[in-house]
């Protein structure tokens, strides 16, 4: 039997990114329809609403896959879009969703930009690299940093909103595995230690990370 080609893997993170967007839709959809929570309250512990919210991860889904999408991605600095904020405090984004359109086109500006992600990463090439403030990171850091921010980020929706989310374990470990080597793997299941590792939670004995915390988008051939 053959083993796995860097194509295989590439082809997998690319699923995993949509099967992971794809949960969080179907997690978050209910508060799309008539007499649902309002999107302006704020997500879970962020300061900032649940509107921003969401335009920050479709804007973050958006980013990795731009930043990927060159001939020749850039190593030391991100493509030059045009980020802002239009509040005090909130998100600097590109991509934003039209209010008109109310959270249910919302939900699917960020599907969008999870599936530009995936399309990205399915064709860009085992051996690229481009710039991440957090370390230079091949097609699959970019798919698993996307995964953790729809992981992460729907959580905080849904706390917000008043919904359940139960995210899909493999996407958990497999981006945990993949962006926090260094965090300790034996004091809690994936989700449990993800959301420490992400300053969402605390582990016993491990202090919080509410206040630092990074993850390594190197591949770890790359790491020294």
């Amino acid at each position: 039997m053959s083993g796995t080609t860097a194509e295989d893997e590439g082809a997998r993170w690319a699923d995993d990114v949509r099967e992971t967007v794809a949960r969080a839709m179907a997690a978050l959809a209910p508060a799309t329809s008539e007499g649902a929570p309002s999107w302006s309250v704020p997500a879970g512990p962020l300061t900032w609403s649940c509107w921003e919210t969401g335009e920050h991860l479709a804007d973050d889904l958006f980013a990795y896959a731009a930043q990927l999408a060159p001939a020749a991605p850039p190593a030391d600095d991100d493509v030059p879009f045009r980020w802002e904020s239009t509040t005090p405090g909130g998100p600097a984004n590109t991509i934003r969703a039209d209010p008109a359109h109310g959270p249910a086109g919302l939900l699917r500006v960020i599907d969008a930009c999870g599936g530009l992600l995936a399309a990205v990463v399915r064709v860009t090439p085992p051996e690229a690299r481009a710039q991440h403030v957090f370390g230079r990171a091949d097609a699959a850091g970019f798919a698993a940093m996307g995964i953790v921010e729809t992981l992460v980020h729907t959580d905080d929706l849904a706390q917000g909103l008043g919904l359940e989310w139960n995210p899909p374990e493999a996407q958990v470990a497999r981006s945990l595995d993949r962006l926090f080597p260094d965090v300790p793997r034996d004091l809690a299941p994936p989700w449990p230690t993800l959301r420490w590792a992400t300053g969402r939670a605390s582990l016993p004995g491990l202090p919080d990370r509410a206040n630092g915390w990074r993850w390594d988008a190197r591949p770890a051939g790359d790491r020294g």
